[in-house]
């Protein structure tokens, strides 16, 4: 499916909130509370070439998030960002002064972590993010997921010290468990998506992921012409669709958001005009996308600067992992997880379709840039979707690099 956005408020400026949120000076304290981070790195940027050639553009540049801050997965920056926010604002409060990250590993800050719980429903990724960043701080994490969620997604939160607490359902219904447990004891809810009257933690997730754009557009070449970004609740595709606007201006890049057919609410969503919540159906391998309803804050941004919503389906995932694991020319391999190359898969869809193709004005002067925005988060199920452990398409692409300086 495929819909250019139509909403009364395309083409407008965002609102004031949310241009602050995204804007040049948010992305700039981002990265300096990354700067205090131990292992932080900026990811790699990837051309693929041979794929460009393939598919009739000028060029695909992936920006790779599977290597970010340990975690594998973009929401790194956003979940762990946000806490660190949090406890920064509680010591402030307490301490009656201005409070710096410098003085995040500080006694008198832990202390103040060591009284606060933080509480988030997630498919896997946010999770992990808000409980790394309660352990960096000595906060308590108090993690929930739905019953869809891997064993071996739990275990990787759960190494970080978190609290885990299994609901039955879907996503949606651990966000509303989540946020009723969290009231009932006083706790701090860190959600990756908004709902009438919580928006601000939310922002500050999306906040966090402003650094993954400033990052690209130092390393790309020249602006790209054309994004594909996926979405769940549409939190990651708002921040970068909303930094591209206000970075670039009206050299602004076409704005593509790509959902799974099965799970599409934002697509659901800009058809209607409004905020809907779609009915949950058969799961999606692309669990990390599995939402039913979107964030309010992101879909008051990408009302304003999407260009158009498309879905795509689970073989068109599962296709996009491979090619990307097993790649053709000198195009590096790279691990993509179920999710991670969702918005890829929503450039091949569009290309292989003249209307799509049309309406989109891709042609062989397109730059197009994509996320992979995760890695491997669950090993197991990549390796029986992709038919290699991640492992060894690292590996082999270090030979086949090797192989070409030889």
């Amino acid at each position: 499916m495929f819909l250019l956005n139509q909403h009364p408020d395309y083409g407008k400026p965002l609102d004031p909130a949310d241009a602050e949120t995204l804007g040049a000076k948010a992305a700039d304290e981002v990265e300096r509370y990354l700067t205090y981070r131990d292992n932080h790195t900026a990811t790699p940027l990837h051309t693929l070439p041979a794929l460009a050639a393939e598919l009739g553009v000028g060029a695909i540049h992936l920006k790779d998030e599977s290597f970010r801050l340990g975690l594998g997965s973009f929401k790194a920056l956003g979940g762990s960002y946000a806490v660190i926010r949090l406890v920064l604002e509680e010591a402030r409060h307490q301490f009656g002064r201005p409070v710096d990250i410098a003085e995040l590993h500080t006694p008198e800050i832990r202390a103040v972590a060591a009284g606060m719980t933080v509480a988030c429903a997630t498919d896997g990724n946010h999770g992990r993010s808000v409980a790394q960043g309660a352990q960096l701080v000595g906060a308590r994490a108090v993690i929930f997921v739905h019953s869809g969620v891997s064993n071996e997604r739990v275990a990787a939160i759960a190494r970080f010290g978190a609290q885990m607490v299994r609901v039955e359902g879907t996503y949606d219904g651990s966000v509303a468990e989540a946020a009723r447990v969290a009231a009932e004891n006083g706790w701090t809810v860190v959600s990756d998506t908004s709902w009438s009257g919580y928006e601000r933690i939310p922002g500050l997730v999306m906040q966090g992921y402003t650094a993954m754009v400033r990052e690209a557009l130092r390393q790309l070449p020249e602006p790209p012409t054309h994004v594909f970004v996926q979405a769940g609740v549409g939190g990651v595709a708002a921040a970068v669709a909303g930094h591209f606007a206000l970075a670039l201006g009206e050299r602004r890049p076409t704005f593509v958001v790509v959902e799974p057919a099965r799970a599409a609410c934002l697509f659901e969503t800009a058809r209607a005009g409004h905020p809907v919540k779609i009915e949950h159906g058969e799961p999606t391998v692309m669990a990390m996308l599995e939402c039913y309803e979107p964030s309010l804050v992101a879909w008051r941004v990408l009302s304003r600067v999407a260009d158009a919503f498309m879905t795509v389906d689970e073989g068109d995932a599962v296709a996009v992992m491979n090619r990307l694991a097993r790649p053709a020319g000198n195009d590096p391999a790279v691990v993509a997880g179920e999710s991670g190359g969702v918005g890829l898969a929503g450039l091949i869809r569009s290309v292989a379709n003249p209307e799509i193709r049309a309406a989109l004005h891709l042609d062989e002067a397109s730059r197009v840039f994509v996320i992979n925005t995760e890695g491997a988060t669950d090993p197991d199920r990549y390796a029986e979707l992709v038919g290699i452990p991640p492992g060894a398409v690292l590996t082999n692409s270090a030979l086949r690099t090797e192989g070409v300086h030889a």
